[in-house]
């Protein structure tokens, strides 16, 4: 099938029934898009391995820099139920988005991007695209190729901040490496804070074993600290490294 490339046209017109808490809400689209500048990707299931392992995360970790250029919200749209949608997110830890559970494909079929994966024993899905849309009006959209299977290579996060902020510097992707009770670790943390350095802290025995640190950085100690996939060390290397970036922005 083909996909009609709908900028400069209106989202369409839909009540999406959220479960939140205790109580069933319905969230209108004004609710979600009424004088608001709002990111959407959509995609073709919860818990499936793209959208888990890529989708998601990327978008989850780009929303803080997607807000500083002018986005109120990033929205996942999906056809699922409220119930999975939640627990998706909740799995996923993916607080700075909003989920929205397109449950009927409502608004996957008024976009004209309501899919047939009966094949897969899915039913009717969302294709995979993204779009900026503001005040309710589709300003630009990337909507993957058809081409068999489940494309992935126009809708992603990084394509968006780019339309968005073409000559912004992305997110250093930042992993530390530290142990309950560790001094040095404590001290590593508070200097990554100081400098706006978002990162992931991984714990030991709770997120990794010893082992494991020492297959991937060849040591035993703690912290250690990884940035973009280089392996920049223990606390001493991880003082130099924040000199150096200091140095440079100078």
């Amino acid at each position: 099938m083909m996909f009609e490339n709908r900028e400069g046209q209106k989202v369409p017109n839909t009540t999406f029934h959220v479960r939140r808490g205790y109580e069933w809400v319905n969230v209108a689209t004004d609710d979600i898009f009424k004088g608001k500048t709002v990111v959407v990707f959509a995609l073709p299931g919860a818990f499936t391995p793209t959208c888990s392992s890529t989708h998601v995360p990327r978008y989850n970790q780009l929303t803080p820099e997607l807000k500083k250029h002018g986005v109120d919200d990033v929205v996942c749209i999906s056809v699922n139920d409220t119930f999975v949608m939640n627990a998706w997110q909740q799995e996923q830890k993916a607080d700075n988005l909003t989920f929205i559970p397109d449950g009927n494909g409502d608004f996957s079929r008024g976009m004209g991007m309501l899919v047939e994966k009966s094949d897969l024993g899915f039913g009717g899905r969302s294709w995979r695209y993204s779009m900026l849309v503001k005040d309710g009006i589709i300003e630009k959209m990337f909507v993957e190729p058809d081409v068999p299977g489940d494309p992935f290579e126009a809708s992603d996060a990084d394509t968006m901040l780019q339309y968005l902020a073409p000559n912004v510097a992305k997110p250093l992707d930042v992993t530390l490496f530290t142990r309950e009770g560790c001094e040095f670790c404590a001290q590593a943390k508070n200097q990554l804070n100081e400098t706006n350095i978002r990162f992931e802290e991984l714990v030991l025995n709770r997120d990794y074993s010893e082992a494991s640190l020492r297959a991937v950085s060849g040591q035993a100690t703690v912290p250690q600290l990884f940035v973009n996939g280089k392996h920049i060390g223990d606390s001493d290397a991880i003082a130099n490294y924040l000199t150096g970036r200091e140095k440079n922005a100078a």
